[in-house]
C-alpha cells in the first residue's frame, strides 16, 4: 500500500524544475537578464550605427518570466519572431522584434526623415519587411554571441523571420520549459519598440555574460546595410494583380448574371490592362496570348525603376 502511494506522488513542477536546474530564483535570473540587456545597450549602437549610419538608442527594457509558449504569446501578433540557435550555448530560443521599428526603418532607409515619421501601429509585416528584420536580428544575435561563454568559435544560426499570428502550433510530444524573456527597447526617431529574446532559464542559469572587446569594428563600412537592404528588395517576390476594364451593365443585369454569361471587354481592339502590386498601380498593359496561356505585354510605366521601387516597399 504504501509502495502504491509513493508510485501515484506527482512533483510540483516548479519544484521539479528548480531541483534539475531548468528554473532559477528572480534574482538570479535578473541578474543575467540585466548583464545581457546592458551589453546590447553597450555595443548595439555603435554596430547599427555603423551599418546604417543611423543613430538608434539601444537600452535594457527589463524581464520577464514564465513557461516559454506563455511568453511569447504575450508578445501579442504585433511582432516578427525568429527561431535561432547557437551551438554549446542554446539549441533553441526565439529573437523577436516589433514592427513599428521595422517599418521605420526601412522607411528611413528608403530616404524618408527620423522626425518627419509618425509612429505606426503594430501590424504584420511584409515580406519585403521581414527581409529587413532578417537583417536586424542577424545583428541581434551576433552581439548575443559576444556577450555569452560559447565553447568554439561556432556562429549562431538565424532563421527566417515570421509574422507571430504564423507561428505553427506547439508540439504537444515537446514539453514546454521554463524561460525568461530579456527586452531591450530600440529607439529611432519619435518611434520606440522594443526586441526580446526569449531564452529556457536552464541555459541562461549555465551562461557566464562578459562584455566583449571591440565589437561592433571592421563591420561593414557606412551605407552598406543600405544596400543590402536594396539587393534583398529586390530578390523579393511581389504578387501582381492585372485589372481590366469590362462594359458596364445595368444592377438589374449584374443581378441575373448566370454561370456561363459572358461580359465584354470595355476595349474593342487592343484590350487595356493596368498591373497593380500592394494596391499601387505599376504598368499599363496590353492582353495577349502565348501558346496556351494569356499574357499581358507592357506598354508603358507608372513612374521611374525608383518610383516602382517605393512604390513596392511604401
Amino acid at each position: 500500500m504504501t509502495a502504491a502511494i509513493k508510485n501515484n506522488v506527482v512533483f510540483d513542477r516548479k519544484l521539479l524544475a528548480r531541483m534539475t536546474g531548468a528554473l532559477g530564483d528572480t534574482k538570479t535570473i535578473g541578474k543575467l537578464c540585466s548583464d545581457i540587456g546592458h551589453v546590447f545597450a553597450e555595443f548595439l549602437p555603435d554596430i547599427l550605427q555603423n551599418e546604417t549610419g543611423l543613430d538608434i538608442e539601444i537600452a535594457y527594457a527589463g524581464f520577464d518570466t514564465g513557461l516559454k509558449s506563455e511568453l511569447i504569446t504575450r508578445l501579442g501578433n504585433g511582432v516578427a519572431l525568429c527561431d535561432t540557435s547557437l551551438r554549446n550555448w542554446c539549441p533553441e530560443f526565439i529573437i523577436s522584434c516589433d514592427s513599428p521599428v521595422i517599418i521605420t526603418l526601412m522607411e528611413v532607409l528608403l530616404g524618408a526623415s527620423p522626425t518627419a515619421i509618425e509612429e505606426p501601429k503594430p501590424r504584420t509585416l511584409s515580406n519585403i519587411e521581414l527581409d529587413v528584420a532578417t537583417m536586424v536580428v542577424e545583428k541581434v544575435a551576433d552581439v548575443l554571441k559576444s556577450a555569452v561563454t560559447v565553447a568554439g568559435s561556432f556562429e549562431p544560426v538565424v532563421g527566417r523571420p515570421y509574422n507571430a499570428s504564423e507561428r505553427p502550433p506547439a508540439d504537444p510530444d515537446v514539453a514546454d520549459v521554463f524561460a525568461a524573456c530579456i527586452n531591450v527597447t530600440m529607439g529611432l526617431g519619435p518611434v520606440l519598440s522594443t526586441f526580446s529574446i526569449i531564452v529556457p532559464q536552464q541555459t541562461l542559469l549555465k551562461t557566464t555574460v562578459v562584455f566583449p572587446k571591440g565589437v561592433g569594428q571592421g563591420h561593414k563600412s557606412k551605407g552598406a546595410w543600405g544596400e543590402q537592404l536594396e539587393q534583398q528588395v529586390r530578390r523579393s517576390a511581389v504578387n501582381l494583380e492585372a485589372r481590366i476594364k469590362l462594359q458596364s451593365l445595368t444592377l438589374d443585369t449584374i443581378s441575373r448574371l448566370q454561370p456561363g454569361d459572358v461580359i465584354p471587354f470595355q476595349d474593342a481592339k487592343d484590350v487595356r490592362v493596368e498591373i497593380n502590386a500592394n494596391g499601387r498601380d505599376l504598368y499599363i498593359c496590353e492582353l495577349g496570348r502565348s501558346g496556351a496561356k494569356y499574357t499581358v505585354r507592357i506598354k508603358d510605366t507608372h513612374g521611374s525603376e525608383n518610383d516602382i521601387l517605393h512604390h513596392l516597399m511604401s
